[in-house]
């Protein structure tokens, strides 16, 4: 009976296919293991005439040691197929691992924001959530100014007070100067929203960077300076600029700055429609009425503030023609701006 079962045992371990780590496993437990079936013969020997037990016994030894070099063997063979697996072929060519691109916004406005750093101006912040009066009343926007009707600005609701999405960074510099005695040097760089149809030339949010200076005898040719120095930093050093009467609520006088076309050499071009002459941002003198609001004394300071939108610059710098690109997250646009980093 005890014959029949080594011999069956013995088969069954001599077609055991290990092929994997788990089948080696249970092949430990069921034939190694602490209650293996080799074992329960072994507590059989008891049963088997003294004549016979010497014999017997032999046969359980070699079952088992029989057991164990089919277990070793197997372990050795799969033990040495995962080194093979895991092993560094180090004739084999590296993978080139992708490399990402700054938005070419956001290389533009750290561009911008390291020329003022030179000529020490700081970097302010502000809420893009704001009250009429940093938006507005602050400013110099009366209450009937076209800039408060719901068609340029989106109204938000926050509990009992009307709020609006920011519609230029100006707002921030209006905390700066209600919190900071002058000289005040500061830029103020962020993104802003207007009530607009979404096309190639428009958007309903867009970046801006406004800067202001607030200190005593701050003049208009201090502004032109500041500006000329910033287009030659940005588009060369044969950039010239010219300034144009406008109006803006906050500034008084106030300007529009052009700044020659680098594509034609001021010879003409479709991008500068021909003129000579690109577009590139608003400016003037501070308001007297904007430095009272903010607890300034208009008698004693004076200051310059400019605004640009970080879109138009990114246009001109890299002749991007869709604003739309800018938004849409296009993997294809964004490669083009890695030699950028």
């Amino acid at each position: 009976m005890i014959h029949d079962k080594i011999e069956q045992i013995k088969t069954e371990i001599a077609n055991s296919l290990i092929q994997t780590t788990d089948e080696l496993e249970l092949f430990r437990i069921k034939f190694l293991g602490s209650k293996n079936c080799i074992k329960d013969l072994f507590s059989e020997l008891k049963n088997v005439p003294n004549e016979h037990k010497k014999q017997v016994g032999q046969q359980l030894n070699e079952l088992k040691n029989l057991a164990e070099l089919h277990f070793t063997a197997h372990q050795d063979v799969l033990k040495t197929e995962v080194t093979a697996e895991n092993k560094l072929d180090l004739s084999r060519p590296a993978e080139t691992t992708p490399v990402g691109s700054h938005h070419p916004l956001s290389l533009v406005r750290d561009e911008i924001i390291t020329i003022f750093k030179k000529i020490g101006f700081t970097i302010s912040e502000g809420p893009e959530i704001e009250d009429d009066w940093h938006n507005f009343s602050a400013l110099n926007f009366p209450p009937e100014h076209p800039a408060r009707d719901m068609q340029d600005t989106f109204f938000i609701e926050k509990g009992e007070r009307e709020m609006a999405l920011r519609t230029h960074t100006s707002s921030v510099q209006v905390r700066v100067m209600e919190n900071t005695a002058p000289p005040i040097r500061t830029i103020s760089p962020g993104r802003v929203y207007r009530n607009e149809a979404i096309s190639a030339r428009a958007h309903c949010f867009f970046h801006q960077i406004e800067g202001l200076y607030i200190d005593k005898g701050v003049s208009f040719a201090d502004l032109k300076q500041t500006l000329l120095y910033f287009a030659k930093e940005l588009f060369g050093t044969k950039a010239q600029i010219r300034m144009r009467p406008s109006y803006f609520p906050f500034t008084e006088p106030s300007a529009e700055v052009d700044v020659s076309c680098s594509l034609c050499n001021q010879k003409g071009c479709n991008v500068c429609k021909h003129s000579g002459w690109l577009e590139i941002m608003g400016c003037g003198m501070v308001d007297p009425n904007v430095l009272n609001a903010c607890g300034l004394d208009s008698k004693t300071y004076s200051g310059y503030a400019f605004g640009m939108g970080v879109e138009r610059i990114t246009q001109l710098k890299y002749r991007v023609g869709d604003l739309r690109m800018y938004s849409e997250n296009d993997v294809r646009f964004l490669k083009q701006f890695q030699a950028g980093i």
